[in-house]
């Protein structure tokens, strides 16, 4: 028993001379802040499959609420940027050269076909400079800057490796919005 004693005073002893109080809350203090500041760092938001929700029966829509290069269409209703549709891509595929970011703002728009909301992630593609067609601005369910999930004005881009020069914005069907109970 006696050598355990010598072992746990000598080691107490040791790490005493080595660090002080100051030091421990310090680190201490670190991990803590940093652990917080965790959940406000950007995410993917991908569902777990990693597949994409189907698309919503558009063929009874008709004129500019169905034009993908409108700024009418009806997914289009949170969007900031231009359109992928008149930029060689479509609204759910970016053109070529040119990468979708990993983070995204999200709206809910109302389809008029069915009357349902759903759920629309909008990604910018990245990699080349502004495409400068088909600019859209509409902001509906637009949140401040602080609300960044929900913010059509932050640069996308620099959430993606490689170039973060801002070409167009996708407007990518997640899924059917669904009200709170």
């Amino acid at each position: 028993m006696k050598i355990i004693d010598r072992f746990s005073e000598f080691g107490t002893r040791y790490l005493a001379r080595r660090t002080s109080r100051r030091g421990f809350l310090s680190r201490v203090g670190t991990v803590v802040v940093g652990t917080a500041a965790i959940p406000l760092l950007p995410v993917a938001r991908a569902n777990a499959t990693g597949q994409r929700a189907t698309a919503p029966n558009e063929e009874t829509l008709e004129g500019a609420i169905n034009d993908p290069t409108s700024c009418d269409y009806w997914r289009h209703c949170a969007i900031d940027g231009y359109l992928c549709a008149c930029c060689g891509g479509s609204q759910t595929s970016c053109p070529p050269g040119t990468v979708a970011s990993p983070v995204t703002w999200i709206g809910t728009c109302l389809n008029p076909g069915d009357g349902k909301e759903y759920i629309i992630s909008y990604n910018d593609c990245c990699g080349k400079s502004g495409c400068e067609r088909c600019f859209c601005n509409r902001n509906e369910g637009d949140a401040p800057v602080y609300f960044p999930a929900r913010s059509n004005d932050i640069n996308w881009c620099a959430g993606s490796t490689g170039d973060i020069a801002y070409h167009c914005s996708l407007s990518v069907v997640l899924g059917v919005a669904t009200a709170e109970e």
